[in-house]
């Protein structure tokens, strides 16, 4: 029977003596079942299965313990893997040597890995060598000097380090290991805690992005030097490993960064990457960590270096990210932490001296990164307390310095003990960061006081501006976005200004941190490149609102908001506010065929975010159900010619619609008829309801509906519920857009729905029964007793009204009582007056 090598250094149950231990028998990898006897824990392939799902399983349940506390995922994996290992679970030997036995560590460790290969590689795509060029003065110091303080400090550190637990351990690699793990700065975790604290598209969350980005290449290459000068040879050796290392690159950027580019050519937006593509990227980036490992660097080195030379233009980065991260990320990845956590025996940390030594090394991991980079920052003139969060921020840590603390243990550069203090210093200091940001840079609400928050404004005002910001999911709704603004821009001498948000899910998905940077990079919205919600690249999508900007008198400012959607409301609140916006136009979370059924659904997720929008908004709110008005691509000035129908029941949000529709009819492509139902508004209308509600819309209607060419106003006499669906399916007919308000004073005219944002008619025209192929416009009118800036608060009747009732006339809606959302600053826009 052929024995396997011996266990390798530094795993669970390994002492320092591990050579004298005995050869262990190698794992089968199939069992043939308990119905013949064997234990399939006896064998590689069961074993491994059930370890990954023990792993998942923890790490997951850990994550969703952590996220109240706003921590990001890798801090629940590398505590989950701690817990599996022998400072927890692992000190229990029937656990440890069943779940995680000596023999079974070799796939494990190889499995880890080649996820963590595949993972290097897609962290190489998230950084734009290009991007690096333009990095300002400011964020480049704040780089150099966030490595080179802490890395100094840990020279010291390192030596006292090495004179009390680790003597027999070369000094040269002890420096160069130690210095580049408290130097690092974690570029995908730090961008994940931006976005959970709403800094990430911030002058300061680009600051410390740019400047992490520059700390991540620095790092790659330290970690080289270091695994050059670890080796065991003579110092020549070390010479020749780091220039082997470089002329890898070299040859790289000559051979293999044409190849790359040869394929992205040939992979255009909107079609299906090739498989051949990406199988070859894939043996590339295999065949790449085989000549680096040859070389004596590291596996994962050459992995980096190629995603880092992947052209990030196009549909091919973002196809191959597709492919690969899921599988990677979710299954693999986790494998490391746990293989790192085997690793991890917090008991050696024992007595004065370990625990001195860990205060140690978090003091100057702590002192040398934020000290360095508040004291860089306030020579560049940035605010105290600015500075002060920005040295919080880089001094997040995560992966990458597990990976150089690994291959440090695995080297024999860190001993057990050495090993546990560096992984619980970068535990505690990534754990603290995000409350430490939140205490001491909350920046406070700009408050913007101005005056046009509705459609509808006095006489005095009719020329002035109207502001409206215009949502966007991703590039189908665009061509119905776009031809609804421009047949609502009119033809007063008042500009139309919109805001074209694109509402951007920031996920734990590592593609996410690549869309911040594209996004950051060029300030126009893009679509996502995942085919499965658009269709188009976020090439397309810019191309189509610069040429309706050259075409239109409608001004147009493109921006982006990436947030976690359970939050993203705030950052369309927000800009709202930040933009002066009269309107918040919002897409419906379905997406509808002509006759009304749904295609697909973006998720109730959506759902929940126009929700919120509609019950805190600081201006009026429309919700878009889209029908392709005016088909599926973009309508020229000249050639729109729509007619729309304004259904009238009366009520503020009624005669917001009204407004609205009235601004419209101004086109002069656009054929209006306001549909007024008197008498279903008098049969909903609520007992001891105020007389000069009906005064005032028979006023709006005497002032917006003049008798004109393009205006035409009909009463439509219908009581009942049946009667007033089939007036409103009648008129339907034929008509491309119709226009009504959230809160009309009219009876439900569904049973039930599942969109009740929409109203008691809203909700009648997204169904199916309504088999008009027109688009919807549902409009709320501004209420200030349901935006947390006003001063009047709602009254307890007012929430219970909100929430138990169907929205009726002048609704209120619960008050936010939450802190208030931070403001969220896009590259293009300006604040205007």
């Amino acid at each position: 029977m052929r024995l396997a090598g011996m266990a390798p250094a530094g795993v669970a149950g390994a002492d320092d003596n591990a050579a004298a231990m005995p050869y262990y028998i190698p794992m089968k990898p199939t069992s043939e079942g308990v119905w013949q006897g064997d234990n399939p824990m006896r064998f590689s392939l069961p074993l491994v299965i059930l370890q990954i799902c023990l792993v998942i399983a923890v790490t997951r349940s850990l994550a969703f313990a952590l996220r109240p506390l706003r921590q990001p995922r890798v801090i629940a994996e590398i505590i989950g893997g701690v817990l599996l290992g022998p400072s927890a679970l692992g000190r229990s030997k029937v656990f440890l040597h069943n779940v995680f036995p000596r023999e079974s560590l070799t796939v494990l460790d190889t499995l880890a890995n080649i996820g963590l290969l595949f993972f290097l590689f897609l962290v190489g795509l998230e950084l734009d060598p290009a991007s690096l060029r333009r990095t300002g003065h400011r964020a480049l110091a704040i780089a150099v000097v966030g490595i080179s303080f802490p890395f100094s400090l840990g020279v010291g550190s390192s030596l006292v380090v090495r004179a009390a637990i680790t003597p027999d351990a070369p000094r040269g690699p002890l420096i160069v290991f130690m210095g580049v793990a408290l130097s690092i700065t974690a570029f995908p975790v730090l961008a994940r805690i931006l976005a959970e604290l709403k800094l990430l598209t911030t002058e300061l969350g680009r600051m410390a992005m740019s400047a992490a980005a520059v700390n991540d290449i620095t790092a790659w290459i330290l970690l080289a030097l270091a695994i050059a000068l670890s080796g065991s040879g003579s110092p020549f050796v070390s010479i020749y490993v780091f220039l082997s290392g470089a002329a890898f690159v070299g040859l790289a950027t000559l051979l293999v960064r044409p190849l790359l580019r040869y394929m992205a050519r040939r992979s255009p937006d909107g079609e299906p990457v090739k498989e051949s593509f990406v199988c070859g990227t894939m043996a590339i980036v295999l065949g790449a960590g085989l000549v680096t490992d040859t070389i004596g660097i590291h596996a994962l080195f050459g992995a980096f270096v190629i995603g880092v030379l992947v052209p990030k233009e196009g549909a091919f980065a973002g196809a191959l990210t597709d492919k690969i991260e899921d599988l990677v990320s979710s299954l693999f990845l986790p494998l490391y932490f746990v293989s790192s956590g085997l690793k991890t025996n917090v008991a050696t940390i024992s007595g004065a001296k370990s625990w001195g030594l860990l205060v140690l090394v978090i003091t100057t991991a702590c002192v040398g990164k934020i000290g360095g980079t508040v004291l860089t920052s306030l020579l560049m003139r940035v605010p105290v307390r600015e500075a002060v969060a920005l040295g919080l921020m880089m001094n997040t840590k995560g992966l990458v310095e597990l990976i150089v603390l690994n291959i440090g243990r695995d080297r024999n550069v860190l001993n057990e003990e050495a090993f546990a203090i560096m992984v619980l210093m970068c535990l505690v200091t990534t754990f603290l960061t995000t409350p430490a940001i939140s205490a001491v840079y909350r920046p406070a609400r700009q408050q913007v006081s101005y005056t046009h928050r509705t459609v509808e404004r006095d006489d005095a005002d009719a020329d002035s501006e109207l502001r409206v910001l215009a949502c966007f999911h991703g590039s189908r709704g665009i061509p119905t976005l776009i031809n609804l603004v421009e047949a609502s821009r009119g033809t007063r001498r008042s500009k139309l200004t919109m805001y074209a948000m694109h509402l951007v899910e920031l996920s734990e998905r590592s593609s996410a941190i690549s869309m911040v940077q594209r996004a950051r990079r060029n300030g126009m919205p893009f679509s996502s490149r995942r085919g499965r919600k658009g269709g188009a690249g976020g090439e397309e999508v810019q191309v189509a609102f610069e040429a309706f900007q050259r075409l239109s008198t409608v001004t147009v400012k493109p921006m982006t908001a990436i947030s976690d959607l359970a939050t993203i409301h705030e950052d369309i609140i927000s800009s709202a506010v930040h933009k002066r916006a009269a309107l918040i136009v919002l897409p419906f979370h379905k997406m509808l065929c002509h006759d009304g059924t749904t295609v697909a659904s973006v998720g109730r997720a959506y759902h929940h975010v126009n929700v919120r929008v509609l019950r805190k908004a600081p201006c009026s709110v429309a919700v878009l159900v889209d029908r392709a008005l005016g088909g599926m691509s973009q309508v020229s000035a000249p050639d729109v010619s729509y007619t729309v129908l304004m259904l009238f029941f009366g009520g503020p949000d009624d005669r917001e619609a009204l407004a609205y529709a009235v601004r419209m009819a101004e086109h002069p492509g656009i054929a209006l008829t306001v549909a007024c139902f008197t008498a279903a508004a008098a049969a909903a209308k609520q007992p001891g309801a105020a007389d000069e509600l009906a005064a005032m819309d028979e006023e709006a209607i005497q002032k917006h509906t003049v008798p004109g060419a393009s205006v035409k106003y009909e009463e439509v006499v219908a009581r009942e519920r049946q009667e007033v669906a089939s007036a409103i399916k009648a008129l339907g007919k034929g008509k491309n857009l119709v226009v009504t308000g959230r809160s009309a004073r009219a009876a439900p005219l569904v049973d039930k729905s599942d969109c009740p944002e929409l109203g008691p008619v809203g909700s009648y025209l997204a169904t199916a029964e309504f088999s008009a192929t027109a688009s919807v416009l549902v409009v709320q009118r501004y209420d200030r007793r349901s935006d947390p800036s006003s001063e009047r608060a709602a009254t307890d009747e007012d929430v219970e009204d909100a929430m138990v009732r169907a929205p009726m006339p002048s609704p209120a809606y619960t008050p936010n009582t939450a802190s208030p959302a931070e403001q969220i600053s896009p590259d293009a826009g300006e604040a205007g007056t």
